[in-house]
């Protein structure tokens, strides 16, 4: 830091003795002249909160391109010891984002603690992560079907003081869950997250539907199978030092739940809103109530879940 302070320091030294004879050339780069918006006149630490309070996206983006300095500040490490790259509807549609993020962790130097990627993470740039990153502390992938079951269980024994990982909207099963629990001693909080689920007592004013209804019948027969604990009991199994988890909109029944609560005995809080196989009635919802502090139940309202939102949806509809 002391060597970018005394870079800027002298960048704006020379900024203010120049300013009067400023010109531009026709072959010039697209970015803007400090002195025309006096950019370097700003203290750095006010610059610095500048590019703290933007994504890594719009650091990469735009503040690189604002001027020479604010370029050269734009590769500092310690900008990206948060990566932080959300979707954000029709903004970066042309962007490789992947690229960019292969940039971003260069960038870091090895310092990154926190990621979050939003609809465009791969195998390829995981386990380029892991590689840069064997302090990483919280992962969230969102949307990221190009993460496979083969790519996370590939990765999850470079990252040991992983805390916190978020996996929301994904093509995963159980088996990277294990591996990931047997890997990352340190995890506390867990999230495991699919789109929105159909109640079973919803109703639709659909009447085409009327002719199918024996073949309904049938298929109400499958909505539960053992294969819909198989995410809860890898949890049970591996994760017991567990403090929070969300299971938003999982195929659990009882007995998954019950292996959680078995198995997760250090759980503080459990959310499993939209989880509608699970029937909390008598004795089940009684423990949970009684062992889980914070508890977010099936029909719970969903208004703070953020993939829910209408730029999500659409997401999933393109």
């Amino acid at each position: 830091m002391e060597s970018l302070q005394s870079s800027y320091s002298s960048s704006s030294s020379s900024s203010s003795s120049s300013s009067s004879s400023s010109t531009s050339s026709p072959n010039s780069k697209p970015v803007i002249d400090c002195e025309e918006r006096n950019w370097l006149n700003l203290p750095l630490d006010t610059v610095l909160s500048i590019f703290q309070k933007l994504n890594t996206i719009d650091i990469l983006i735009r503040a690189h391109n604002v001027c020479n300095t604010w370029r050269k500040i734009s590769k500092v490490p310690f900008l990206y010891r948060t990566i932080n790259m959300p979707y954000l509807h029709d903004s970066y549609t042309s962007l490789d984002l992947e690229t960019l993020c292969h940039r971003a962790v260069d960038y870091s130097c090895g310092h990154i603690i926190d990621i979050n990627i939003e609809y465009f993470g791969t195998d390829e740039l995981l386990l380029h992560i892991a590689d840069s990153a064997s302090h990483l502390r919280r992962l969230r992938l969102v949307g990221c079907y190009g993460v496979t079951d083969e790519g996370l269980c590939e990765v999850a024994e470079k990252f040991p003081h992983l805390e916190e990982l978020d996996i929301t909207i994904s093509n995963l099963s159980y088996v990277p869950l294990e591996a990931v629990g047997r890997c990352c001693p340190k995890l506390k909080t867990f999230k495991f997250n699919t789109g929105r689920s159909r109640h079973p007592d919803s109703e639709y004013d659909d009447d085409d539907d009327d002719d199918d209804d024996d073949d309904d019948d049938d298929d109400d027969d499958d909505d539960v199978n053992d294969d819909d604990d198989d995410v809860a009991f890898a949890i049970a199994d591996t994760m017991r030092r567990l403090r929070h988890l969300q299971l938003f909109g999982n195929k659990m029944d009882r007995d998954g739940l019950l292996a959680i609560l078995d198995g997760c005995i250090l759980l503080k809080s459990l959310d499993i809103r939209q989880c509608f196989n699970i029937n909390l009635v008598g004795y089940l919802g009684k423990r949970c109530q009684e062992q889980i502090k914070h508890l977010r139940l099936p029909c719970d309202a969903t208004d703070d879940i953020d993939f829910l939102s209408d730029d999500y949806s659409m997401m999933l509809i393109d």
